[in-house]
């Protein structure tokens, strides 16, 4: 490795780093690991006990209710709890059960922690499993039970015990418990007794409503177990408490070991790191290294310049290679490219420029050399005076010419206000479906003349942000041209639905002549038409879907159109807004 070279340094860096990285957590891991576990074990005790007493007061103090809450929390958060009233009495609460219903009735199998051992209870009891029980009825009704065998093996029950037989229909049992459950619970009493002894600090903590905290030695299997008591108080009752305690595993003698697996473990992380940092640094450094090469090579040219940064590694030739390779050539590439970038762009504004001219000139001859013929024609006829009969003839047709350039320039006009952006939209939310209902109305007398129908589907009413006015203007235009260009006893298909969330799309569908695809993207240019013919066979001035394009751009929607097995389908898009009560005047 070169000296000063920068896989060297990546490969000191990080070997250091690890190394440091490795002794902090060995080093926290032996002072702190098992002060922390002790803390938090006791901190989070104490943090689910005051849950619990929130829930306990909730649901009061007696009944299934707060069994159940009991045998669920304890599951829950492997804890044992008992509730204790003002004078530290334990009230007697038993949150496990079975319940199984028999041919004649639901009894309720109670499960006692006391006398009760873990494999007492078949494992893996489920809702729904057949249950066979032998024990003592507790009340009158003999519908709870003090099991005395579960699933016994003999034919006939104990002399003084009855069987029950029957599925299980509901059941609460201890799960995921670190220990035996039914000991540690039953460890509570002997807990109580060693606390009430030296209690009196802790009564005063009680009184307060503070938890009290502390550790407590299980004599017979040396377990240590956190302890937390916390008080109740409720109204008439004294007050009542909760005694609750989870078992503190023993993690000191683990800490220790933990503390010489890694000390035996060092040399051969140390070998590791050592390894794999040379491996890293030199991945990480081998591109650079290429590329300071090639820099170097293509900087071997006519060109003389002084490196800014004066660094003897790698990184050092790779900036000087690049800077005397940028420097130079970099002027030259921006000029050319700057030059280039400003002859096709003018190259093509001027076509495009002299096109348009073109197209416009045409397209303004041929719209206005027509109807200018046709009322010239009709009108030197009426100079030399035709006959009466034809007259009117002559004038309803100069009128319709003459209505047909007024539109044409109408329409080139409002279009010339869009390309100048003088106009303003004035948005507002509206009902999609009402506005294009009201628009279609006004085509009965177009659809009536060619037998047509339009059908409006939608699945809901769907709020639009839009100009009413400009939208109707839209839906009018792409309307129209449905109809215009629609075969006879056809129907016209509208269709309003939601594209993707917040989007409303409107399609308008005809039954028709198709458009070429290769005039599909120029039929939204003003006067463009595939056929020249088209317009004047069947009405319009070839501006109305300029002016939809326009008008939709302003709104920010998107529009197209497409060709379909029988006609041709144009849509747009609109945001949808929350709906709001639109009354019949807006």
């Amino acid at each position: 490795m070169k000296k000063n070279g920068v896989v060297l340094k990546l490969f000191v860096v990080t070997s250091v780093m690890i190394l440091i990285v490795f002794s902090i957590a060995m080093l926290v891991e032996g002072l702190f690991f098992e002060r922390f576990y002790r803390t938090t074990k006791i901190s989070k005790l104490e943090q689910n006990v005051q849950e619990f007493g929130r829930q306990y007061t909730a649901v009061h103090s007696g009944g299934d209710q707060a069994a159940h809450l009991l045998g669920d929390f304890m599951n829950q958060h492997d804890v044992s709890i008992a509730i204790f009233n003002h004078q530290f009495e334990r009230i007697s609460v038993e949150p496990y059960y079975i319940r199984i219903a028999s041919p004649a009735k639901s009894i309720t199998i109670r499960i006692s922690s006391d006398g009760t051992m873990l494999n007492d209870i078949p494992a893996g009891l489920h809702t729904g499993d057949h249950l066979v029980v032998d024990g003592l009825y507790m009340d009158e009704k003999d519908t709870i039970m003090q099991p005395a065998k579960l699933q016994p093996s003999g034919a006939q029950p104990e002399e003084g015990l009855s069987r029950v037989t029957g599925t299980i229909t509901d059941l609460l049992l201890p799960e995921d418990r670190s220990f035996n459950p039914y000991y540690q619970d039953t460890l509570i009493q002997n807990a109580l007794g060693d606390w009430i002894n030296k209690m009196d600090t802790d009564r005063v903590r009680l009184t307060k409503g503070l938890p009290v905290q502390m550790e407590w030695t299980d004599k017979w299997s040396g377990i240590v177990y956190a302890v937390v008591v916390l008080s109740l108080p409720e109204a008439g009752e004294g007050g009542r408490y909760v005694f609750a305690m989870t078992s503190l595993q023993p993690v000191g003698e683990a800490v220790s070991i933990l503390t010489q697996y890694f000390l035996y473990l060092a040399p051969v992380i140390l070998i590791l790191v050592t390894l794999l940092s040379l491996i890293y640094s030199r991945i990480v450094s081998f591109p650079l290294v290429k590329l300071s090469k090639a820099a170097t090579r293509m900087a071997e040219l006519d060109f003389s310049q002084q490196p800014s940064i004066t660094s003897k590694d790698e990184f050092g030739d790779l900036s000087r290679s690049m800077n005397t390779l940028s420097q130079n050539l970099d002027a030259t590439l921006k000029q050319l490219t700057e030059a280039n970038q400003d002859l096709q762009e003018e190259v093509a504004k001027k076509e495009r420029s002299e096109q348009l001219r073109k197209e416009l000139i045409a397209n303004i001859s041929h719209e206005l050399k027509t109807p200018l013929g046709i009322v010239k024609g009709f009108a030197e006829g009426l100079q030399d005076d035709v006959a009466i009969d034809k007259r009117e003839r002559y004038l309803h047709l100069i009128v319709n010419e003459t209505d047909r350039m007024n539109a044409l320039i109408m329409d080139m006009l409002e279009l010339s206000k869009f390309e100048a952006k003088a106009i303003r939209l004035h948005p507002k939310e509206i009902y999609l479906g009402r506005l294009v209902r009201n628009v279609a109305s006004s085509f009965d007398h177009q659809l009536v003349s060619k037998n047509l129908h339009i059908d409006i589907l939608e699945t809901e009413e769907w709020a639009v942000q839009a100009d009413p006015r400009r939208l109707e203007q839209v839906v009018l235009n792409l309307l129209s041209n449905a109809v215009r260009y629609a075969e006879e006893h056809s129907t016209i298909r509208i269709e309003i639905q939601q594209a993707s969330p917040g989007i409303i799309m409107t399609r308008i569908d005809n039954v028709g002549p198709s458009i070429p695809e290769d005039d599909m993207e120029r039929i939204w240019d003003q006067f463009y038409r595939a056929e020249r013919s088209r317009d004047r066979k069947f009405g319009g001035t070839g501006l109305g879907l300029a002016i939809v394009k326009n008008i939709l751009d302003l709104h920010g929607s998107r529009c197209g159109a497409e060709n379909t097995k029988q006609g041709v389908s144009f849509y747009f898009t609109l945001e949808q807004v929350e709906p709001m009560i639109i009354t019949e005047e807006s």
